[in-house]
C-alpha cells in the first residue's frame, strides 16, 4: 500500500474556519436517517441530489444521504471554486456537518472520481467505496482538448441537453417526467461550475491518489455507457484500486442510476448490507 497521506487541496482538517462559517458555506445535503452503514450518494457532470431518488426509494429504512455539489442545484449560489478537490473537501465538511460516522461513498461519474479523492484521505468510518460510471483515475485517450472543448457545451441550451441526453448518455427510454427533471438539473447550474469538469476535471490524472484507497471497492459498469465505456473502467480505474470488484449492468448507458435504479439498487445492498 501507498504510504498514509492525502491529496493536495484537501484539508478539511486543518481549517481554521470555524463552524457557523462552514455551515454557510457547506453544500445542500439531506440525510435520511435509518439503518447504516450510510450510504452517501455523489451525483454526476449535470445532476443533483435528487438524480438520486429512484435509488434511494428502493432503500427503504436504510439511511441514506445526497448531496447537491457545490454550484449545482440548490448549492449553485455558493461561490467556487469547483474544482474536484473543493468538491472532496466540501463532501468531507458534509459528512462532519450531518455526524456521520460509518458509511459507504457512492459517486457517479464525476461524483465518482470526487469520491476517490475523498476515500484517499482515507477518513475515519468510511467502510467502501461503490463507483458508478465514475470518472476514471486515469483519464482515457480520447479525453483530448479538442474533445473537451465539445463537451463543455453539451448543456448551453434545453435543446443541446436533451440532444445529450438521449443520444449519449442512455441507452434506455426513460419517462417524460424523469427526461425533463435531466434538462432542468443540467441547467441549474453556476456557468463556472458547468465550465470546470469539461476544461479541467475530467483530465485530471489522480492515479496517485487512488491507489491510496484502502478500502473494498465495487466499480458499476453500464453495458452500452458511451461516456465511460465498460473498457475504460477496467483499464483506466481498475488496476488503480486496491481491492475491487466489478459488476455490469445490461442494457443501460451512462444514467444508471436513472436507467436501472432497481439493479443500482440490488447490487448497493450486496455490497454494504446493513449492519
Amino acid at each position: 500500500m501507498v504510504g498514509q497521506g492525502e491529496p493536495p487541496g484537501i484539508s478539511i482538517g486543518r481549517t481554521n474556519v470555524n463552524k457557523t462559517q462552514q455551515t454557510l458555506l457547506l453544500p445542500t445535503y439531506d440525510h435520511r436517517p435509518g439503518t447504516g452503514p450510510t450510504l452517501v450518494f455523489l451525483h454526476y457532470w449535470g445532476g443533483s441530489a435528487r438524480t438520486w431518488d429512484l435509488v434511494v426509494d428502493r432503500l427503504a429504512g436504510r439511511d441514506v444521504l445526497t448531496v447537491d455539489f457545490r454550484g449545482w442545484g440548490r448549492s449553485r449560489a455558493l461561490p467556487g471554486p469547483y474544482t474536484l478537490d473543493q468538491l472532496a473537501e466540501d463532501t468531507i465538511a458534509v459528512l462532519a456537518d450531518a455526524a456521520v460516522t460509518d458509511y459507504v461513498l457512492v459517486g457517479h461519474s464525476m461524483g465518482g472520481k470526487v469520491a476517490q479523492l475523498v476515500a484517499a484521505t482515507r477518513p475515519s468510518g468510511l467502510q467502501g467505496i461503490v463507483l458508478v460510471g465514475s470518472g476514471p483515475a486515469e483519464p482515457a485517450a480520447h479525453v483530448t482538448p479538442e474533445y473537451q472543448e465539445t463537451l463543455s457545451h453539451a448543456y448551453d441550451s434545453e435543446e443541446s441537453v436533451a440532444g445529450a441526453r438521449d443520444h449519449i448518455l442512455t441507452a434506455t427510454e426513460l419517462p417524460a417526467w424523469v427526461k425533463a427533471r435531466i434538462v432542468t438539473d443540467s441547467s441549474t447550474v453556476a456557468a463556472a461550475a458547468r465550465s470546470e469538469w469539461p476544461l479541467r476535471g475530467i483530465a485530471q490524472d489522480i492515479t496517485e491518489y487512488t491507489r491510496m484507497v484502502d478500502v473494498p471497492a465495487l466499480v458499476v459498469a453500464g453495458e452500452h455507457d458511451q461516456v465511460e465505456p465498460v473498457g475504460v473502467l477496467r483499464e483506466h480505474l481498475l488496476p488503480y484500486l486496491f481491492q475491487a470488484d466489478f459488476a455490469v449492468l445490461p442494457r443501460t448507458g451512462h444514467l444508471i442510476p436513472l436507467e436501472a435504479p432497481a439493479a443500482l439498487a440490488a447490487v448497493l445492498t450486496t455490497f454494504a448490507p446493513t449492519n
